[in-house]
């Protein structure tokens, strides 16, 4: 009932009302844009420009319920447009910064690292149905393709994400 009233408030120009709605979003959006940029920057960068896209159509939202499905389609969809014009850059530097992990928090970082490495494809949708809780029907509507093909994507991702996690024939975690 809250978020309706914030999404009609928004959509007649309020921009208090659309802070809050972002504000109820933002930490999933961030997680979620970390996990395509692979880095806290461009994360950032595209969380900033979905923002600026979802304010700018927010009259586009057709059903208010679908506000969260919405505003992450937008940011799904950014993140892929910066990495498409990202690979048409050549870097200068080259370089990786290596960071301490601590054992508490390897097996998370295992899992977003492989993750990462996934086909886009595979990567949103196994986002979608695994972060977001998407059923594979809203994951079609929200990807515009049949449920055939987002049934198909998330064995076959899940399929690579085994193979990503699993380190000289023992699955992470099973062995030293």
């Amino acid at each position: 009932m809250f978020q309706s009233r914030l999404l009609k408030k928004a959509k007649k120009g309020d921009d208090k009302a659309f802070s809050k709605l972002i504000e109820q979003e933002k930490i999933k959006l961030f997680k979620m844009a970390l996990l395509y940029m692979k880095n806290e920057d461009d994360a950032l960068d595209v969380v900033q420009e979905t923002v600026m896209k979802a304010f700018i159509h927010i009259n586009t939202l057709k059903e208010e319920k679908y506000f969260s499905t919405w505003v992450t389609r937008i940011l799904i969809n950014t993140a892929l447009e910066t990495i498409r014009k990202k690979q048409n850059i050549v870097p200068i530097n080259n370089q990786i910064i290596e960071t301490e992990i601590t054992n508490q928090h390897e097996e998370r970082i295992d899992l977003a690292g492989a993750i990462r490495q996934l086909d886009e494809k595979y990567k949103t949708v196994i986002l979608l149905r695994y972060y977001k809780d998407l059923t594979v029907p809203e994951i079609a509507e929200l990807l515009e393709c049949p449920q055939g093909t987002v049934k198909s994507n998330l064995h076959r991702g899940m399929i690579e994400l085994k193979k990503l996690l699993t380190k000289g024939g023992v699955k992470y975690g099973e062995g030293n």
